[in-house]
């Protein structure tokens, strides 16, 4: 019998026979998501002069965080009734008109209505994608997958801000928005074929109900609160910050898998260590420029260039995850998700390290390039894991509790950030207690997700 060797790659490859126009349209959706999430915000500032509306800049981020958060989960029960065609589509739809609305704003209500429905469109389109994945995709191709979809988040990271300054300084800010409109036309014809072929599930779930929904406006409502009291922490704003933990705390728990908390093994584990991972990582990048122009007099360029030569391990991370056989070596990945939190809380550790004045502030380089190549190991596997785990009728439930875990952890420990920055500003406390305390407690945090990272195996089957 022969064998034919260029059947065999197709088959093997996220780009090969029918899958290549679907990886092709995914990666660039995610390219759009990234790039609103990258590079935009260099832009808005102009943007809200233009239109003279920066007493509400604010807006801008808060308004479209709200509304990307129901979007996350209403694209996850629209999905698990209906399939992802819907909320791909519609989410599509959302993102193209809010860059035209923005893109053609001529008042600061018109531009943040704009960002409301840009963020609507991508929670939308960002779980459907996960769900997409789960369907179309076999098993042994999702780790590829998820390293390309992570290696579309390297480039609007490192040239994104600089190319949407340009625009906005050079041409019109105007184009930062509407110069992405091609994009994703093209994007969405190369998912035409695939989205054709989805089918309903099997056993669809009821429509998401009011109480969900509910619950996603107040976990957006708390985040918001959250980074509110962390950019401009004061008196109100602190107890503000406090409520809206409780509030985001109560919201989350009925979006979350049973168990998530506890980081029940299955497919709560992954949703859990995603929280973990990202409250680490994000939680000491968010104060790294500071740290080295404080502390030891960095200009804004070298400050910044961990952040970037982070960007560059984390693809490598989640390159080489991608190439785990999961078939041949199952346990294999709960190893990486291991290492990638060791590697976290190494890099966070390092990083306190630097934020010393009397010790070398170039630590931060390969802190911070160590903490990327874990992240990169951990954000992949921990995907990679849910849509192992979960079911046909929970796929975009749980896809989209992968997300909210992501962004409520980040905001929670960002919040945290702001806050001591805040409290060494007034002198309660010095520059370095502020640093290194926010460091080592992210270190002990990422310590906590390599202890427990076990409970992410697949769980035993029950004996009939």
């Amino acid at each position: 019998m022969t064998v034919d060797v260029s059947e065999t790659r197709e088959r093997d490859s996220i780009f090969g026979g029918t899958l290549r126009a679907t990886s092709i349209g995914l990666l660039i959706l995610v390219t759009l998501i990234a790039f609103e999430a990258m590079a935009v915000s260099a832009a808005l500032p102009t943007a809200a002069r233009a239109v003279h509306g920066l007493g509400a800049f604010g807006w801008a981020f808060t308004g479209f965080l709200v509304a990307n958060v129901v979007g996350m989960v209403a694209s996850g029960q629209l999905s698990d009734s209906r399939g992802p065609r819907l909320p791909l589509v519609a989410g599509l739809l959302a993102f193209l008109a809010g860059l035209g609305l923005s893109g053609t704003a001529t008042t600061m209500v018109q531009l943040v209505s704009g960002r409301v429905v840009q963020g609507l469109g991508s929670g939308l389109i960002i779980t459907a994608i996960y769900v997409i994945v789960g369907q179309v995709y076999p098993e042994r191709l999702r780790p590829a997958v998820f390293a390309a979809t992570s290696s579309a988040w390297v480039v609007p990271a490192l040239v994104g801000p600089g190319i949407s300054g340009a625009l906005a300084q050079h041409a019109s800010w105007r184009w930062v928005f509407l110069g992405l409109f091609p994009f994703g036309v093209v994007g969405g014809l190369l998912l035409v074929p695939v989205l054709r072929a989805l089918h309903a599930p099997d056993t669809p779930t009821p429509l998401a109900s009011p109480r969900r929904l509910l619950c996603a406006v107040a976990v957006a409502a708390g985040i918001a609160a959250l980074e509110q009291a962390g950019q401009h922490p004061s008196a109100p704003a602190l107890a503000l910050g406090g409520v809206g933990l409780v509030v985001l705390v109560i919201g989350l728990r009925p979006l979350v898998p049973t168990g998530t908390f506890r980081v029940r093994p299955g497919v709560s584990a992954p949703v859990a260590l995603r929280g973990l991972l990202a409250g680490a990582f994000f939680g000491v990048e968010s104060l790294i420029p500071l740290s080295l122009s404080t502390q030891h007099g960095y200009s804004a360029t070298f400050a910044g260039l961990p952040l970037a030569v982070s960007g560059f391990s984390w693809f490598a991370g989640s390159w080489w995850q991608g190439r785990l056989d999961d078939e041949r070596y199952p346990h294999r990945r709960i190893v990486l998700v291991r290492a990638g939190f060791a590697l976290n809380a190494a890099g966070a550790a390092i990083m306190a390290a630097a934020a010393v004045p009397a010790l070398p502030g170039g630590l931060a380089y390969p802190a911070w390039l160590c903490a990327g190549l874990g992240a990169g190991l951990t954000m992949s596997s921990l995907s990679v894991l849910l849509l192992n785990y979960t079911n046909d009728a929970d796929r975009g439930a749980d896809s989209a509790a992968l997300q909210l875990s992501d962004a409520t952890a980040s905001a929670i420990t960002t919040g945290l950030a702001g806050v001591l920055v805040a409290a060494a500003a007034r002198g309660a406390i010095t520059d370095t207690a502020a640093f290194v305390g926010l460091d080592l407690a992210m270190c002990a945090l990422a310590l906590v997700g390599a202890l427990v990272a076990g409970r992410a195996r697949r769980p035993s089957a029950r004996p009939s």
